[in-house]
């Protein structure tokens, strides 16, 4: 089965370039994507503008094999959640690099990743929209190929997605996972006792088949190693119990499935403690941020800096911007803001300069984001780096790449010397 259509991510590069794009030269315009990456144009010097948002080919490439090998070296299947770059090219390369599907947050996004051929999708919500549910339900009937998986955490839940499924005719019944929630964090379900009863419920309907369990252990408030793995401990304890109950009779596979950015270590110990259940387990782990990594929040979440020897995530993502003002010594503004670069877990990071006068590169040293406006970053300039002029590229690294992707419907992807040989599509 394949796990994407090639064909459909194969006719982005016909798509036609104009105003939409940001960033992409003006001269562009009318060139298909495949033609304008065709001509390798470079980055400083082939008519972008700034600011323009890049993807490093080398750091990028690295960041999939890099997960691929941790999955597979820790018998874990691999879901990455797709809401982070929303990209069906970047989608094609983690499949393509042994993922067993993608994550979704919503119907919406779903919607995209069918309209890109991806056959293999875990629903990480529990869907309650009668019209959401009428429309997964024609796209199971559609596709025989398709595996789809979604939450479910109510008993009221599960009334009205059976509600709408019957309403809908659905012939092939919805695989879903009872959500382990915690007290004080996001969904899923609190207790055990309701983790029954919401199972219950499941194997009342005809509409909905229990296939796993699942959850999230990021939100669990004051998350550290021993609260994520005890977490976990009650995950994988209740998919035990519920697979003594019958509860998974028929079943050809049960799945159990967590694990963001910041603590798949403890899923992959904690998960290999799985003992053999009455059919084999797709343990499913869903990072979704590692793919670009980041300069702020996932620099020090992430589970390598514990992990001695098993590698490290290299930042992908770097939004080139230009020094528009030096008004004052100590002060210059940049023109890239709130419209271009995430914020909501960070302020960007300079990281490096690019001369105007002759192109040469050296490190941001002295130089502080200390607020944004929407077009404008307000950078602190120290007494080191007052050479800084007008007209100067700086490259910012980002902290949280969800929320910097949305902000790019097209991303170009560099190599190192500045040569760009790939366009990514986003669908926000």
């Amino acid at each position: 089965m394949a796990p994407i259509a090639d064909d459909a991510v194969a006719r982005l590069a016909g798509e036609r370039l104009d105003h939409r794009f940001k960033g992409l030269p003006p001269d562009a315009d009318a060139r298909t994507v495949g033609e304008l990456a065709a001509e390798r144009r470079s980055l400083f010097t082939g008519g972008f503008t700034t600011p323009v948002l890049a993807l490093s080919a080398e750091a990028l490439e690295h960041n999939l094999a890099l997960m691929e090998h941790y999955s597979a070296e820790h018998d874990l299947a691999f879901a990455p959640h797709g809401k982070t770059s929303m990209a069906p090219r970047l989608f094609q390369r983690q499949l393509d690099h042994g993922a067993w599907g993608i994550t979704a947050a919503t119907p919406a996004q779903v919607r995209v990743y069918r309209a890109f051929g991806v056959r293999r999708i875990f629903l990480a919500n529990e869907v309650v929209d009668a019209v959401a549910l009428r429309w997964l339900a024609a796209e199971l009937a559609a596709d025989p190929a398709l595996r789809l998986v979604t939450y479910v955490d109510s008993v009221r839940g599960v009334e009205l997605m059976d509600a709408a499924l019957r309403d809908a005719g659905a012939g092939r019944p919805l695989d879903v996972v009872v959500e382990l929630g915690a007290d004080g964090a996001r969904t899923g379900v609190r207790s055990d006792e309701e983790c029954e009863r919401v199972a219950d419920a499941v194997a009342a309907t005809g509409t909905l088949r229990l296939v796993g369990l699942a959850g999230y252990e990021a939100e669990i408030p004051d998350a550290d190693g021993e609260v994520v793995r005890a977490w976990l401990r009650r995950l994988t304890g209740l998919a035990v119990a519920f697979d003594k109950a019958g509860r998974f009779a028929g079943v050809e596979e049960i799945v159990v499935s967590a694990g963001g950015s910041a603590w798949f270590d403890a899923v992959a110990e904690v998960f290999a403690q799985l003992p053999t259940l009455s059919a084999p387990v797709l343990k499913l782990l869903r990072s979704g941020a590692y793919v670009t990594h980041d300069d702020g929040q996932y620099r020090n979440k992430t589970p390598f800096n514990r992990l001695a020897g098993e590698g490290a995530l290299q930042p992908a993502l770097r939004l080139w911007t230009q020094v528009v003002s030096r008004p004052e010594p100590g002060m210059a503004y940049l023109n890239a803001g709130k419209r271009d670069v995430s914020y909501d877990l960070g302020l960007p990071e300079p990281q490096v300069v690019r001369s105007a006068r002759d192109g040469s590169i050296r490190p941001a040293t002295g130089l502080t984001v200390t607020r944004l406006a929407d077009q404008h970053a307000f950078v602190a300039v120290a007494d080191e780096a007052q050479a800084l002029e007008v007209g100067d590229w700086v490259g910012l690294g980002v902290s949280h790449p969800c929320t910097v992707f949305e902000k790019w419907p097209m991303i170009p992807l560099a190599w190192a010397d500045g040569t760009v040989t790939e366009y990514v599509r986003t669908f926000f």
